[in-house]
């Protein structure tokens, strides 16, 4: 930075501060000390007479990574003033509104000024509209291409799995192979790496950790952190251990990473121990960090060691706590049945607290059978956000549970009037090539009447060992029969039932569902693991579930 300086000095010193070249140099100077360098940069670029189009080509690159409102108002400018834009300004350009999510109607203009046959462009093209969310138009780019470098396919492959298009990337990532001199680099295979981590397909997942063995790439610290979360997600916390101990160097998020993973599968103890261990090793946790180990302390009722933690960011580490961190306090208490605490501590909170505060109190509340808290938390949750379905629903559930069934209708009724619809729960199963998908009390899947028909002579069975529909939370003036039958073919207990039903072997039954399991599917899961001798692993909104010999990893906590 400072030789860039010196540089300016002796340009004005010696009188080409204003001559072309000089300037051209000084520009280069600046965008490679970029982003230190930028304020200083603009000055200078202020005071250029005429610049060309190298000049706000090199200005637009410095800024598209760090700061791309520059980049945009650049280019803007650039046209303003008449200075033709060519092959080298789009690229940038085009990456500073992908991080923006702006620049709709950039491919019209690249057209109109001949531009749309360079590659670079065209890449540039692929990315922008994978952070728009319009796959279908990175793909007719990537499909009209006659020639695809690595970064065509490696920016199509990432806009499929930003884009929750994991097969599709996984496809595209098969189909690259078959280009023979194409090998693929870091950055492709953290999309891919991306792509089966939103899909939780293990059997994927350990292909990928081969596949990069297999071809000798580096395990840089970005590649190993992605493959611990990569088997994190996919629900082979063991795995994304054994990842974490093999890579030479870890930065803050590789242990961050292994953190959360060992919280959401509820190995909370094993996670106070890394986060300890980090410490050890002189790394300074930040806000994600604490966020990872009070989830862990919340998931496993380790109140004490929960406040610990939470005070250290101030006291140790002198950060500010994050709402979120105050969410998970709230929840630590909730869970531990300490509601009138964690009121408290909502009123005395120094952030105005959120809905999302309100709502895990409302949780609680319902989890504890705490009538008059309930309502407090949803008139709060009410101011905040009146129209979203979980909160209805929540206290639809408390009402049914302690048999006050005209407020419970009153409830339904009331998100009927206000058109509050309800999400549907669904969940999907990987297997190899495909995944299948079970939506509540639909006959989507083509072999609906067979997995019903099974479901409900599973259910039979189970009876026998004791287990009894838990159907309080269904409408009272429904015939306990209707209760019973709605029950009996939620999302995650058809997949489990088709699974049984396809898979012969001894393999792990796994799930991955959109909504948090309910009360009664949880019961569920445990009889079947011990009636059938067969581990289950349900991914659900919040953490996963292992169950095995009719007991659950969370402890029915």
């Amino acid at each position: 930075m400072n030789n860039v300086y010196k540089l300016h000095v002796r340009l004005i010193k010696i009188g080409l501060q204003n001559d072309p070249v000089s300037l051209r140099r000084l520009l280069l100077s600046f965008a490679a000390a970029a982003p230190a360098s930028l304020p200083h940069a603009r000055s200078v670029f202020a005071r250029v007479p005429f610049p060309d189009t190298f000049a706000y080509n090199t200005l637009i690159r410095a800024h598209a990574h760090s700061s791309p409102s520059h980049s945009v108002s650049l280019f803007s400018a650039m046209r303003r003033d008449g200075v033709s834009p060519d092959n080298f300004t789009f690229p940038f350009v085009l990456k500073a509104c992908a991080r923006l999510h702006i620049g709709h109607d950039a491919h019209a203009l690249i057209i109109k000024l001949g531009l749309g046959s360079d590659i670079y462009v065209q890449n540039g093209l692929i990315s922008l509209y994978g952070s728009l969310g319009s796959v279908a138009g990175a793909f007719d780019v990537f499909d009209e291409m006659p020639e695809r470098d690595l970064v065509s396919w490696s920016s199509m492959i990432s806009c499929f799995a930003n884009n929750n298009f994991g097969y599709e990337a996984l496809g595209l990532f098969q189909d690259m192979q078959l280009v023979g001199n194409l090998k693929p680099d870091e950055v492709t295979m953290l999309s891919v790496i991306s792509a089966v981590s939103s899909l939780g397909a293990l059997e994927l997942g350990k292909w990928v950790d081969a596949y990069i063995s297999r071809t000798g790439l580096k395990r840089t610290v970005s590649l190993g952190t992605a493959l611990i979360d990569m088997y994190s997600r996919c629900g082979s916390v063991d795995d994304s251990i054994k990842i974490f101990n093999a890579i030479p160097v870890k930065n803050v998020l590789t242990w961050t990473v292994l953190i959360n993973g060992l919280a959401v599968h509820g190995r909370s103890e094993e996670a106070l121990k890394v986060f300890h261990e980090m410490k050890n090793a002189g790394l300074k946790p930040d806000h994600i960090t604490f966020n990872g180990v009070l989830v862990a302390c919340s998931h496993s009722g380790l109140v004490d060691d929960g406040w610990r933690v939470f005070e250290s960011i101030k006291s140790d580490y002198g950060m500010e706590p994050t709402v979120e961190h105050y969410g998970c306090i709230v929840d630590l208490l909730g869970r531990a049945g300490l509601l009138n605490k964690a009121f408290d501590f909502v009123d005395t909170m120094p952030i105005k607290p959120n809905a999302v505060i309100w709502r895990t109190l409302l949780g609680a509340c319902v989890k504890h059978n705490d009538l008059k808290l309930s309502e407090k938390a949803k008139v709060k949750i009410h101011e905040l956000d009146p129209n979203h379905d979980g909160d209805y629903v929540l206290l639809s559930n408390v009402y049914g549970q302690v048999g006050r069934w005209d407020e419970k209708a009153n409830v339904r009724n009331s998100m009927r009037e206000k058109k509050v619809g309800k999400k549907p729960g669904y969940s999907f199963l990987n297997e190899v090539d495909m995944v299948h998908e079970f939506v509540s009390g639909d006959d989507f899947h083509p072999k609906s009447n067979e997995i019903k028909r099974f479901l409900t002579s599973i259910i039979d069975d189970l009876r026998l060992d004791g287990y009894t529909l838990f159907t309080c939370n269904a409408l009272h003036d429904v015939e306990d029969e209707e209760k019973e039958q709605s029950l009996s073919f939620h999302s995650e207990k058809l997949a489990v039932a088709f699974a049984l039903l396809r898979f012969k072997d001894r393999r792990t039954i796994r799930v991955i569902k959109n909504l948090r399991i309910c009360y009664d599917c949880h019961c569920f899961m445990k009889h079947v693991s011990n009636k059938f001798d067969r581990e289950i692993v349900v991914r659900d909104r919040n953490r996963f579930h292992h169950f095995s010999k009719g007991s659950c990893s969370c402890k029915d906590y």
